[in-house]
């Protein structure tokens, strides 16, 4: 079994962030702990309890590296998009630097993770009916996972960026997933943190996320 940080179910919820430049890269991740929060994550809800999932871990350094191509251009044109404008005083706003700071690092250095995770869904979205339907019978495993590398002293980041331009098909093709047949969910490093302390994230307050029974509306 895996070290355990023993935080309670809060902690785990309120401080598992996306990880970029805290990921330690020289440090190895054991096969045994990837099981271990894959067999977490496949209890959670699956729709009509159809388990559809897969799971691609990749450790090869020549496919990491070919990953890391793929998001890296993709991660290149999407950061010459413009950017939401937030006000002075919004959390967002006060983030954005470092967001984009860390995002390039990642995107820089995809490939020095231990370990990447590509999680795949069967089915298309585009073709299911619903896309909410469809992928709400993966992304809650996925979270899951990240929540138990989390409590065990590792960390990831979800990003979605090698799926555009092609590059879901030619992760596909890179990692012999049947293109046809499945959906990508993202790609995902894995790999111990440097450090265990991560602290809550600045967010906007629930009142001003929140209706009640209509738009707009605050609880009464």
């Amino acid at each position: 079994m895996s070290d355990h940080l023993n935080l309670t179910a809060d902690e785990v919820l309120t401080t598992t962030r996306s990880v970029r430049k805290r990921l330690d890269f020289d440090r190895p991740v054991s096969t045994e702990v990837i099981m271990e929060c894959l067999e977490i994550a496949l209890q959670a809800p699956t729709g009509s309890n159809r388990q559809g999932w897969q799971w691609v871990f990749v450790s090869d350094e020549a496919k990491k590296q070919e990953l890391q191509r793929i998001y890296a251009e993709n991660f290149a044109m999407y950061r010459q998009l413009p950017r939401p404008e937030y006000a002075a005083d919004d959390p967002r706003s006060k983030a954005a630097p470092r967001v984009v700071d860390s995002a390039q690092y990642l995107a820089d250095h995809f490939h020095r993770a231990p370990v990447l995770l590509v999680p795949c869904l069967e089915g298309k979205a585009d073709t299911s009916g619903s896309s909410g339907a469809f992928w709400g019978s993966l992304l809650p495993a996925v979270w899951s996972f990240m929540l138990a590398l989390r409590e065990r002293g590792l960390g990831s980041a979800w990003t979605t960026l090698h799926l555009i331009n092609g590059g879901e098909e030619k992760a596909a093709d890179l990692l012999g997933i049947p293109f046809d047949r499945y959906s990508q969910a993202g790609l995902f490093p894995i790999a111990h943190t440097i450090g265990t302390d991560f602290k809550l994230a600045s967010r906007l307050p629930a009142s001003e996320v929140s209706h009640w029974d209509t738009w707009g509306q605050s609880p009464s």
